[in-house]
């Protein structure tokens, strides 16, 4: 059984990636850029660290794809290894707060009360604060290490999965299928988990995509404003930053490269979103 249903969403997802040639681009570019990530620091052909001042600021070559910064160090070994870090410090952001914030969510959803507007209230404080600058508050009183920046990022997109899973689970609490499984003997927690947050973590799953390139441009942006990763740790922000000081001496390529691959990167995400729902929505297996 496990292998027919197995079967049946891999041959959905092959439907769907030919019938959308956008998604079928977004989800090899995010396979890309994980493989990248896995793989790319064990495969670069300079240490994106060692200095090398004799070559600095050289343009794009044979030698140097990217070209070199201010350092002599070689641009696309850098671009390569920073796509792990940014890479990692979203994908567990996004991660963790989309698990606690489906948990919260669906259980606000489903209990109502006081609980649901206690998290309610502590949502709507969260959301009147602009989310990059409280990122930015966080960071500054935590200090400026990777642990930190995803702490803060996780925070600040809790709100979205709270509310989304909650209004999600306040649907559907009291459908006819809920209410067989209480009447099977199903307990609300068992009820909450086995039935009505597989029903939300589609939809929820969009919004994902959508959190991963946010938080990859959220990472970059502390970084660029000094609050972020710590140089010489090769990071896309640190590296805009770096090169934004040398575009009126015409090195080009010091922000370009690591502000286009930033921006790859978040438009792949987007993309891969509403591929994502057609993926994983139930409704749309025909």
């Amino acid at each position: 059984m496990s292998l027919t249903a197995t079967s049946s969403g891999l041959r959905h997802t092959v439907w769907v990636l030919r019938g959308n040639l956008v998604t079928a681009i977004a989800a090899a570019a995010a396979i890309l850029l994980a493989l990248v990530a896995i793989f790319g620091p064990m495969l670069v052909p300079y240490d994106p660290v060692a200095s090398d001042v004799p070559r600095a600021l050289q343009p794009p070559s044979a030698l140097h794809w990217a070209g070199t910064d201010q350092l002599g160090r070689d641009v696309f070994s850098r671009l390569v290894v920073a796509t792990r870090l940014d890479l990692a410090i979203a994908v567990t952001a996004v991660s963790v707060s989309f698990v606690i914030g489906a948990v919260i969510g669906s259980l606000c959803g489903y209990v109502g009360g006081k609980l649901d507007r206690a998290v309610g209230r502590f949502v709507d404080v969260l959301m009147a604060f602009p989310l990059f600058v409280l990122a930015m508050a966080m960071v500054a009183a935590l200090g400026n290490r990777v642990e930190n920046i995803v702490i803060a990022t996780a925070i600040i997109n809790l709100p979205f999965y709270i509310r989304f899973a909650r209004a999600e689970v306040n649907i559907r609490r009291n459908l006819g299928w809920v209410e067989a499984a209480r009447a099977c003997g199903d307990g609300h927690v068992s009820v909450v988990l086995r039935f009505l947050l597989p029903n939300v973590l589609p939809a929820m799953a969009v919004q994902m995509s959508l959190n991963l390139g946010w938080a990859i441009l959220n990472a970059a942006g502390l970084s660029f404003i000094g609050l972020g990763v710590k140089p010489p740790t090769p990071e896309w922000g640190i590296m805009v930053a770096e090169g934004a000081r040398f575009i009126s001496t015409g090195r080009w390529w010091l922000v370009s490269f690591p502000g286009l691959a930033l921006m790859l990167a978040v438009l792949c995400f987007n993309l891969l979103g509403d591929g994502l729902r057609d993926i994983l929505d139930p409704r749309m297996r025909t």
